[in-house]
């Protein structure tokens, strides 16, 4: 709004105006024009800086019509003197304008600050209005790279490609050396035609789940999940927490459900809202009631959710570690000389300097002779020495200890131990040896004295576990079969066998992953809000009509069944019934 003051300059009076509401004001001159009908008087224009007025109205004799409702009084004398001393600023009398805000003015407007023509000036508005308009094109930009990312149909293809990345990484061996993959995928003969070694080490796709490409999506996949959050959840939110009242019964009749109760009264239809759950507000003869707001809370919740399990996978790709050993019973090792960071952001916590013993290694068969069940007893000892944990661990069945997982994953035959002609015992290394299918075959070879022979001749031994060797003499001939609980020896070539014990070796898998419980804790937000988003956000409007209760209401889901439950509530309302000039509820008369 622009307010004129007009002050004439044989006036005696200075001018006194009290707008309604004056913050921060700006005051500019106008220069009077030739054709003003009166001498030529000095306008003041009063701005308000929060609202543009790019137009100055010449002088004249009477208000402008828009400011015809303002007053303006003459009530604060002018206080300046004959000696060319200029004009003073007026004392208002006490008591004078009680109650309101009153601006003073002078006879002579200040100066209007001018450009200057030096450096400073020419700078400082184009700075200005650049930097208004980066922020501009910023602010553009960013509403459509949300406007981008929250797109539906770009989260759907995110996830699908995660999907089929996730589905390629169960059928490409995982971390295994490159040799591996060149016999896998050769050039000379690709898979499907196409596809050679290059199409996977290249990619990553040997390490898939830490690979750019996979953690690429994940990222790209949580920018629209928050980006569709912003820009379409909170807003709902926010409007489904209004408390908005319709005023026009032809609007409610426009909801999803509407109905007409006459002779009702809506107290009590909120007395019957309230009772079934419904909160309610009322203003006048409207109503408004809603429940289950926390289904529109619930796809926040399930955005986040997703996040933080995105979060945990990625923090389990670039920031643990892990490790492979084959330990004999009876041995030892370090935890950090085995432990392989696996992304950038791996830090060896101290636990590392932990040492593990291997007390005894066992195994449980079937009464058919097959492996059913393979143990470790480990000990765990500080830099200190001192025994820090005992425990015997399984397949699964881990060992837990300063954030460090220790899997039981395998087993091997280490050595066995044999007597010779009661000397010994000595300890004889057992080999894997090479058979087709997964079937595990181990041997060993003791050699034995001949003179008669240029070359070496011995007795061979095979065990397919640790419960049974099987025997064959310097010929190659089958001999016999023994266990090395039985203690019982056997004759070959002329020597004595005793085979004393048979010494396993245990396969551990260690490894470390802080993003673990980030995994569960998302896992189990996303399980509770997905409950959650199936709740019905209902909201429901009523008017009071003379005597007539106008209703309406939606729901978000679950549509059929709000109609079933407002028909319902709204048979609870007792009818009103008119006796002359009183109103009784019918059902308490009954």
């Amino acid at each position: 709004r622009c307010l004129f003051f007009f002050a004439r300059e044989q006036a005696s009076q200075r001018c006194v105006a009290t707008p309604p509401r004056l913050p921060h004001s700006l005051l500019l001159p106008a220069e009077p024009t030739a054709s003003a009908a009166m001498p030529s008087p000095t306008c003041y224009l009063l701005l308000n800086p929060s609202r543009a007025c790019h137009r100055l109205l010449p002088p004249s004799p009477r208000l402008p019509a828009r400011c015809a409702r303002l007053r303006v009084s003459c009530d604060v004398p002018r206080q300046g003197g004959d000696d060319g001393g200029g004009p003073k600023r007026g004392v208002i009398p006490a008591g004078a304008g009680k109650g309101k805000k009153q601006v003073v003015f002078f006879d002579a407007a200040p100066p209007v600050a001018q450009q200057g023509d030096g450096e400073d000036g020419k700078g400082k508005a184009p700075e200005v209005k650049q930097d208004g308009a980066a922020l501009r094109a910023l602010r553009r930009a960013t509403k459509r790279t949300l406007s981008v990312l929250s797109n539906l149909p770009l989260a759907i293809a995110e996830m699908f490609a995660i999907a089929g990345l996730m589905a390629l990484g169960t059928v490409i061996d995982q971390g295994e050396p490159p040799s591996h993959y060149f016999e896998q995928f050769p050039e000379d003969n690709p898979v499907f035609g196409f596809i050679t070694w290059r199409w996977i080490l290249t990619p990553g796709f040997d390490h898939m789940f830490s690979s750019p490409v996979f953690l690429g999506l994940l990222a790209l996949l949580a920018a629209s999940l928050m980006a569709c959050t912003f820009t379409t959840q909170l807003p709902m939110v926010k409007v489904a927490k209004r408390w908005s009242f319709m005023s026009s019964g032809g609007s409610i009749r426009k909801q999803d459900f509407a109905e007409s109760l006459p002779r009702a009264s809506i107290q009590d239809l909120g007395v019957i809202l309230m009772g079934a759950g419904y909160e309610v507000f009322t203003k006048g003869p409207s109503l408004y009631a809603f429940k289950g707001l926390a289904g529109r809370y619930a796809p926040i919740g399930v955005h986040v959710a997703m996040i933080f399990v995105m979060a945990g996978a990625t923090l389990s790709a670039t920031g643990s570690f892990k490790g492979s050993v084959d330990v004999p019973q009876g041995l030892n090792f370090v935890i950090g000389d085995i432990m392989k960071p696996k992304g950038i952001f791996s830090v060896a916590p101290d636990v590392f300097n932990t040492e593990v013993h291997v007390n005894r290694f066992y195994m449980e068969y079937y009464d058919s002779g097959e492996v059913s069940q393979f143990y470790s007893d480990l000990s765990l000892f500080d830099l200190d020495g001192k025994e820090v944990m005992r425990r015997t661990i399984k397949v699964n069945d881990p060992l837990r200890y300063g954030g460090i997982t220790i899997y039981q994953t395998d087993w091997g035959f280490s050595a066995l131990q044999v007597k010779k002609n009661g000397e010994g015992p000595f300890n004889l290394a057992m080999a894997p040896l090479q058979l087709n299918g997964n079937k595990k075959l181990y041997g060993t070879f003791l050699p034995l004295e001949d003179s008669d022979s240029s070359g070496v001749k011995g007795i061979s031994m095979l065990a397919r576990d640790l419960q049974s060797i099987v025997l064959y003499d310097q010929d190659g001939k089958f001999v016999g079969v023994r266990r090395p609980s039985s203690k019982l020896p056997i004759e070959i070539n002329g020597n004595e066998i005793l085979i004393e014990d048979a010494i396993g070796s245990t396969g551990l898998d260690l490894k470390t992953d802080p993003g673990i419980p980030i995994v569960y804790a998302g896992f189990g937000a996303l399980m509770l809000t997905t409950c959650i988003s199936y709740l019905s956000h209902a909201q429901l409007w009523a008017l009071q009509d003379g005597t007539t209760v106008v209703v309406g209401g939606k729901s978000n889901r679950a549509k059929i069944e709000f109609s079933d439950e407002m028909n319902r509530l709204l048979n609870k309302v007792p009818e009103l019934v008119s006796v002359g000039e009183k109103t009784v509820d019918k059902s308490s008369t009954a």
